[in-house]
Order: structure tokens, then C-alpha cells, then sequence
């Protein structure tokens, strides 16, 4: 199939499944990091991988890119990372006496903001425009940044040395926050095998940008009807007024609820969801299935919630278990 000709949903569904067997030759395991790495190509949603080092993130992040065939860049976030670094600069050109544009990595489709949490506030502003706005300021000129544009962020817990906490504005910009854990024994083993007996696969690129932009005008198409509407609206509203839902216990444990940026993004997130299995219609299961994706970065749970260890994906799947259809 020529990739630049308008495709159907069961065609991009089999292109998707053909890259996803290409990213499972090098990937063993991690089942939720790689559904929401497809449903970030597909809604254009960032994301914000997190994790111990040495857990394939970044692994991840790159043999997705190259199954894509976009345009792929990768920073290594450090503390002494200047804006500059990111997104360019003017510099002086003496034969024509001009300042000139040098763009920065940040000029790419898919961007790996690797271990995103140790560079300083100043960058953090400047990825921030580009998530946000998908454009970049350099000197007085604003640039706009290429279709499809998102950043794959990875991060080490903020325990570890050297880390420091994204700012809240900046966590709302990411759809998805993924927690990255340890692969089971038998994963590991495979792991083991693949690594030491057949050394670094090679992937073939199976999408490309023609047809990710495609794609992504296809989840309007994808049904959601005014009843899974307030379904979604409801879960958002129970973050922020848990006692009108019945989770009285919720109110003292959630400090500030999720934005309305989190009920478009639960509903772009259901959508993909949708779309990866090959229904043209979203169920409250799709809904379920991403929910902690998308909300576990954007509640803020007070010290008490802390002190009694009580975590996010907690606090969303008993609000999963409260609100009804």
C-alpha cells in the first residue's frame, strides 16, 4: 500500500500491529509502555516515561522511532544544559554580516527528552513553549515546529541523586505519565536470551509521517458518544469534589484535582485506545484502561496522603470504582 494515499481504519490498524511486531523483536514485556507510546503517535499527546534506570525507556522510546520513519532527535537533559542547546540560536555570520538561525535538536517530529527531571528551570520554560504551542522563540522570531511534533520524556524517580521535580505546569502539558517497572523473571530470562544470543535486532520502518498525521485526523472519526461524555466529565470532577461522588475519605488525601486539560486528554487517550484495538467506537473500558495514564501526574495529593504512602493510581482506581456510567 502506498502510504501517502488515504487509508481506512483497519488498514492503519494492521500498519500499527506490523510496527508493534517490529518494536517486539528488541522490547520484551512492558506491555503499557508501548500502548501508550502508539496512542502518543496518535493524538500527538506527550509523554513522560518514569522509571529506575536501566529499564528500556529510552530503548523504547528509540526503536519506536525508528519503526516510524520521522525525524528523531535525542537530548540527554544534564544540569548544565543551557536553552540554547535545545531549541538553537542567532549566530553572527562575518561574510554577510547577519545574524543567522541555527536550530536546535528541538526542530524534529520525535523528541527524547532523556532524564528530563536533571536539567535546569530555564530549559524546562523552553521545552515547555514547545510542548504547548508546538513552536519555538528564538531571538524575536517564533518557529514553528514540524506535524507531527511530540516529546518522549524519560525521568529516574526524584529519590535519585541529582533530580528535581517538574514543575505542575509542565506535568499538565504531558497526556500520559507511565510508570516503568521491572520485567516478571520469565521476561527477564527472555531478555537474557535475546541479549546474548542474538546481540542488537534490526527494525524496519513501517509508518511514516504521511500516514501518522493520517491517522491522527481518523480518532475524530472514532464514536464517543454524550453518555461516555459525562462518564469521562464526572471522573475529572470526582478529583476535585470527591465528596459529591461518595469518596468523602478522597477529600482530605487529594489537594488539587485535574484540570479540564485532563478531561480532553482522558478523552483523545480513550480514543487512541480505542483506535489500537480497531473500533470505531469508544467503551467505558477504553476509558478504564487509561485513566491512570493520564491522571496519576496531574493530582496533587497533600502530606497527608503522603505520610500514609497513599498513591495516585490508588486514588484514581477508587474513583474508577465510584463513578458509574
Amino acid at each position: 500500500m502506498d502510504l501517502n494515499q488515504s487509508i481506512t481504519l483497519e488498514s492503519a490498524v494492521e500498519k500499527i500491529a506490523a510496527s508493534r511486531a517490529e518494536v517486539e523483536k528488541v522490547i520484551v514485556g512492558q506491555k503499557e509502555l508501548i500502548d501508550a507510546l502508539y496512542m502518543g503517535v496518535l493524538t500527538g499527546g506527550h509523554l513522560l516515561l518514569e522509571g529506575l534506570p536501566g529499564l528500556a525507556k529510552t530503548l523504547s522510546v528509540a526503536t519506536v522511532a525508528k519503526t516510524l520513519d520521522v525525524e528523531f532527535q535525542r537530548v540527554q537533559f544534564t544540569p548544565d544544559l543551557l536553552p540554547s542547546d535545545l531549541i538553537g540560536t542567532m549566530i553572527f555570520n562575518p561574510n554577510e554580516s547577519v545574524f543567522q538561525t541555527k536550530q536546535g535538536p528541538i526542530f524534529t517530529n520525535l523528541l527524547l527528552a532523556d532524564e528530563i527531571n536533571r536539567a535546569p528551570a530555564k530549559v524546562q520554560s523552553a521545552l515547555l513553549e514547545a510542548m504547548a504551542e508546538k513552536q519555538v522563540t528564538i531571538g524575536e522570531t517564533t518557529h514553528k515546529l514540524d506535524s507531527p511534533f511530540l516529546v518522549l520524556a524519560t525521568q529516574n524517580p526524584v529519590e535519585q541523586e541529582g533530580t528535581y521535580s517538574l514543575p505542575e505546569a509542565q506535568l499538565d502539558r504531558f497526556m500520559f505519565k507511565v510508570m516503568v517497572g521491572y520485567p516478571t523473571k520469565k521476561e527477564e530470562l527472555d531478555i537474557l536470551k535475546r541479549v546474548a544470543l542474538q546481540g542488537e535486532m534490526s527494525v524496519s520502518s513501517i509508518l511514516n509521517k504521511e500516514m501518522i498525521v493520517q491517522c491522527q485526523k481518523m480518532l475524530n472519526q472514532i464514536k464517543f458518544d454524550d453518555a461516555l461524555q459525562e462518564y469521562v466529565v464526572n471522573i475529572v470532577w470526582a478529583t476535585r469534589e470527591p465528596s459529591s461522588f461518595g469518596l468523602d475519605d478522597l477529600s482530605s488525601i487529594i489537594r488539587i484535582g485535574a484540570s479540564p486539560r485532563a478531561t480532553l486528554s482522558l478523552v483523545k487517550a480513550a480514543r487512541a485506545h480505542a483506535f489500537l484495538e480497531g473500533k470505531d467506537f469508544v467503551t467505558v473500558e477504553n476509558v478504564k484502561a487509561v485513566a491512570a495514564m493520564v491522571l496519576r501526574h496531574r493530582l496533587i495529593l497533600s502530606f497527608e496522603a503522603h505520610a500514609e504512602n497513599i498513591s495516585s493510581e490508588e486514588v484514581v482506581r477508587d474513583i474508577l470504582g465510584a463513578v458509574k456510567l
